[in-house]
């Protein structure tokens, strides 16, 4: 039956203690619509979850991982989670926006909160449930 649910690679890219994010795009037939959330994205037929992240890390913000890391493993009853970690070792000004409304790095306490102000949104934006459970986990872990 697990084979009947979506699987998705996503990636805690963290630098200097603030953690690369993207406003998804505002629509509302997507999953956490105008939400802040990890980057990554759904595996193809036959993909392992480290291929789709390498994949949907370099489409999204034509980033090439250096090195990345398993983090966990986040299912629930509509998709099942894999969750890596990464340094992001680049600025913000040398990656491309492919998909979303926005990326920003955010602070502790931002996620925290649960809410991140974006510029091109012109608001505070609230951080997808199960994402701010991730980075919350991620954040107060043994690291």
């Amino acid at each position: 039956m697990n084979d009947q649910i979506p699987q998705v690679a996503i990636v805690i890219l963290y630098q200097d203690n603030k953690y690369l994010m993207q406003l998804r795009d505002n629509i509302p037939t997507i999953a956490a619509a105008g939400c802040w959330g990890l980057f990554g994205g759904h595996l193809e037929a036959d993909e392992t979850p480290e291929i789709a992240l390498v994949r949907e890390v370099k489409e999204e913000i034509g980033y090439e991982l250096p090195y990345f890391a398993k983090f966990g493993i986040y299912p629930d009853e509509r998709v099942i989670r894999h969750v890596f970690e990464a340094p992001l070792l680049v600025g913000l000004e040398q990656l491309v926006l492919n998909e979303g409304w926005d990326m920003g790095l955010l602070t502790r306490e931002d996620i925290e909160r649960g809410s991140c102000y974006s510029a091109i949104a012109g608001e505070f934006r609230p951080l997808g449930i199960p994402h701010q459970k991730i980075m919350l986990d991620f954040i107060v872990g043994d690291r």
